[in-house]
């Protein structure tokens, strides 16, 4: 299939797919007339990616999880421990968040309730 065929079917623009070629992160198809021709696979593959970034993964992170088992291993341990860590301050947010909507002080920062949540969040960060 075609670069544009690619992005379509992806629904990733073929500008994303030439950059992550020129960086290593998708295997240079073929030339058959000077056009690019992706195998199926490839789709899968820009899938992947897209997984990734939306998991928050850098682009040295998708290379690193290419890379051989041992760096692999360390990358996700740390990417792991990163998102469950944003798990945790999401989850605080959301219900600093949720009482907000719900308190009748004026002055949010001034209700107790609030406080005493801002206070747990700070201790556990």
């Amino acid at each position: 299939m075609t670069i544009g065929q690619l992005a379509e079917i992806t629904n990733v623009p073929a500008s994303a797919i030439r950059f992550w070629e020129r960086h290593g992160l998708l295997t240079p198809p073929e030339r058959q007339g000077g056009q690019r021709r992706y195998p199926p696979h490839a789709a899968e593959r820009i899938v992947l990616l897209r997984k990734f970034q939306q998991a928050g993964l850098s682009l040295a992170e998708v290379r690193e999880f290419q890379q051989d088992q041992p760096r692999r291993q360390a990358m996700i341990r740390a990417k792991v421990a990163e998102i469950e860590q944003r798990m945790v301050d999401l989850d605080y947010a959301h219900q600093l968040l949720t009482h907000a909507l719900q308190c009748s002080k004026t002055d949010i920062v001034s209700c107790p309730t609030f406080r005493e949540q801002m206070a747990k969040w700070s201790r556990s960060s």
